[in-house]
């Protein structure tokens, strides 16, 4: 109004517009006017205006969306741009919204966003589970407006009448090359518009919030919400679920049941009917594991403990023949790993006929030219390590100059 009588001499007067006006409220139903209780709702709502910003390298023009959320008893309004109405940006505006109020009323009405609502209905409306989990941070209550009832949350409405007037309008000649350019544009309106006096009121916005609704707001929690996303799992036979191409170890008992994932930007809580199983630290590594002890069976647990060092380690507590045999055994295979379940099983004869028989078997093995498991176990059942031929035969020597040594492998 200010702008069209400050750039047209004969337009229409500001009385003509009230009686156009009245007339036209003359027209309207009847409505249940709300009594807000302070420190009781807050609305919050998206503009149906947006606002552009330009890439400052390519050049492209970005159309944001106007997040606005209003105090009920007080009006006080909080405004913000964003670069989409997804989950993760509807989340983020709640909490700076919460951030910038200083608390948090008892229940926030909202329109049934998608990103928001999972299902729009008139009797249970179904909140998205992250929505449910910041509310739950904050305690608030999510109160969604009725489908096709704007007037449930008037206060909305009204509040983005208010910012697209006093606001968006102001800015729309104006060019912004980023979002925090905007955004701090936004706020600077914003406080102008908080202190601007209420005619009906005869105080601000802002002196109505420290009156009503500051006093009556649930105070914010120790940390800010951190976002998370919800999915539904499946737990693989090797007692893992896969998330964003990576995998995340659950206790080897939950195999083939279905669990849900909380995931933020630094960690992923498994849940199996509400109750946490397993926590790991987020990781970007892609088709690698992350895996947790405890969650093993106790035999997949054994076999990973076996590793090249442990193995040579053992080896030569039984003695020289053995360590050297199962040195030849390692070193025989296209890759070391292949001759764990071979090496790992001339060890467990240790347990059933004692290191010096085992020992003296791998000597004999060494002379056969013999590097098997199946050898060595064939060698002490039958007892061919206890001949005297065993015991006084000299083992060929094993190295050269294409054969590398022990120390290779340590």
């Amino acid at each position: 109004m200010e702008e069209y009588c400050d750039t047209t001499s004969d337009g229409f007067s500001y009385s003509w517009f009230c009686e156009r006006y009245k007339e036209w409220t003359g027209r309207l139903k009847l409505t249940l006017r709300q009594v807000h209780v302070a420190g009781e709702k807050l609305f919050v709502d998206y503009s149906g205006h947006t606002m552009e910003v330009v890439d400052g390298l390519s050049g492209e023009v970005l159309s944001t969306q106007i997040f606005v959320a209003v105090l009920g008893a007080s009006n006080y309004t909080y405004v913000e741009a964003t670069l989409t109405q997804s989950l993760p940006d509807w989340i983020s505006s709640h909490v700076r919204a919460f951030s910038f109020f200083g608390g948090v009323a008892r229940q926030t009405v909202s329109d049934n966003l998608q990103a928001g609502i999972t299902r729009a209905c008139f009797h249970e409306p179904m909140v998205n589970r992250t929505y449910a989990d910041l509310a739950r941070h904050y305690g608030t209550a999510i109160l969604p407006a009725r489908p096709y009832h704007p007037k449930d949350k008037a206060k909305a409405e009204v509040g983005v009448q208010i910012v697209g007037r006093w606001i968006l309008a102001r800015l729309r000649n104006r060019r912004f090359f980023s979002l925090t350019a905007l955004n701090e544009a936004i706020h600077a309106l914003l406080a102008d518009l908080n202190d601007r006096t209420l005619r009906g009121w005869g105080r601000s916005r802002r002196q109505l919030f420290d009156e009503l609704d500051r006093p009556a707001l649930i105070g914010l929690p120790d940390e800010p919400y951190e976002y998370a996303e919800w999915k539904r799992c499946r737990v693989n036979l090797d007692y893992h679920v896969e998330i964003a191409k990576h995998y995340y170890s659950v206790p080897h008992g939950l195999a083939r049941q279905e669990v849900e994932a909380r995931i933020t930007a630094r960690t992923v809580e498994i849940f199996l009917r509400g109750k946490r199983v397993a926590s790991h630290l987020r990781s970007t590594l892609a088709h690698r594991p992350t895996t947790v002890a405890e969650h093993m069976p106790s035999s997949h647990r054994r076999y990973r403990d076996w590793t090249h060092e442990r193995i040579r380690r053992d080896a030569a507590k039984v003695g020289p023949d053995a360590d050297t045999l199962i040195e030849v055994i390692l070193r025989s295979r296209p890759h070391p790993e292949q001759g764990f379940r071979s090496a790992i099983g001339i060890l467990g004869l240790v347990k059933r006929y004692g290191a010096e028989r085992v020992d003296a078997a791998c000597a004999r093995a060494l002379l056969l030219n013999a590097r098997s498991y199946k050898s060595v176990a064939a060698i002490l059942k039958n007892g061919t390590d206890k001949t005297a031929a065993a015991t006084q035969e000299t083992a060929p020597v094993l190295f050269h100059s294409n054969i590398r040594g022990r120390g290779y492998y340590n």
